[in-house]
């Protein structure tokens, strides 16, 4: 699937509130998939870092996405297991969330994403997630 037609099915499919992150789809393919989260006021919690709310919620996403690639399909997978581990805090301008897909069965999707700051590179989370597949 292109970044364009995962980017449409965010829009259509996606909560209201996940839409309001204002993810980018900026690459993917049957393997993978690389998403853009923007930093403004709204996301930082005290300290003037990102929260870590937002970080499960890109992650979720971004590997959910993932999911869709590379069942070629929209399907409405289900998170059934997210695990995010926080390494440092995020700042400035923007997260980067690659997901890829570990293995995928015919029930379980099993996923895993690393976050990085858009300006530094440095990882700031990672995550893993498994996704019942309908």
């Amino acid at each position: 699937m292109t970044p364009q037609t995962l980017q449409q099915l965010l829009s259509e499919n996606f909560a209201e509130w996940v839409r309001a992150l204002d993810l980018t789809v900026i690459g993917a393919d049957a393997d993978h998939v690389l998403m853009r989260m923007p930093l403004g006021p709204h996301l930082a919690r005290v300290g003037g870092i990102v929260s870590g709310q937002a970080l499960a919620a890109l992650a979720d996403t971004t590997m959910v996405l993932a999911a869709v690639a590379r069942a070629g399909v929209f399907k409405p997978f289900a998170t059934t297991d997210l695990h995010t581990q926080f390494l440092r805090p995020g700042t400035g301008s923007a997260i980067l969330c690659r997901a890829e897909i570990v293995r995928a069965g015919k029930a379980l999707v099993f996923a895993r994403a690393e976050m990085s700051e858009a300006d530094s590179g440095k990882t700031v989370a990672t995550a893993t997630a498994t996704f019942y597949a309908p």
